[in-house]
């Protein structure tokens, strides 16, 4: 019996601004950081589940490249907010670029409104306010 999301991983270039962007501007916390085979390892919680974020030791690191729409693969991560005004408002005091947002969601009955902006590594990041009953 499935009892719920566990985590989603992914590759940064660099673990120091993955946790001050995702744990200081986006309000995740870090519950585990260490060195492992080839780099380091971090796991943050998000309340609803955990973001597993793996940094290489190699000296680069591509940027972030968008799934085109025909292709398979993962698009972008969510997060609910509260309010995503005020997040929005923090990113852009820290130069965070923001693609879209907020505006009002297509699927109401899930997400009242949304936001994508990018992280240091370019991977789009949604940013919710969900809808009512949820």
């Amino acid at each position: 019996m499935l009892i719920g999301f566990e985590h989603v991983g992914m590759t940064v270039s660099d673990m120091d601004r993955a946790v001050a962007f995702y744990c200081d501007l986006l309000g995740l916390s870090l519950i585990e950081r260490n060195k492992v085979d080839r780099g380091e390892i971090g796991f943050f919680d998000t309340g609803a589940g955990m973001l597993e974020v793996f940094a290489p030791d190699a000296s680069t690191v591509d940027r972030f490249r968008d799934v085109p729409l025909h292709e398979a693969g993962l698009r972008h991560l969510t997060f609910a907010y509260s309010n995503i005004s005020e997040v929005l408002s923090r990113l852009s005091a820290a130069g965070i670029e923001i693609i879209e947002g907020p505006r009002a969601a297509r699927n109401t009955p899930l997400i009242r409104q949304l936001a994508f902006v990018r992280d240091p590594d370019g991977i789009m990041v949604e940013l919710v306010e969900r809808g009512e009953g949820r």
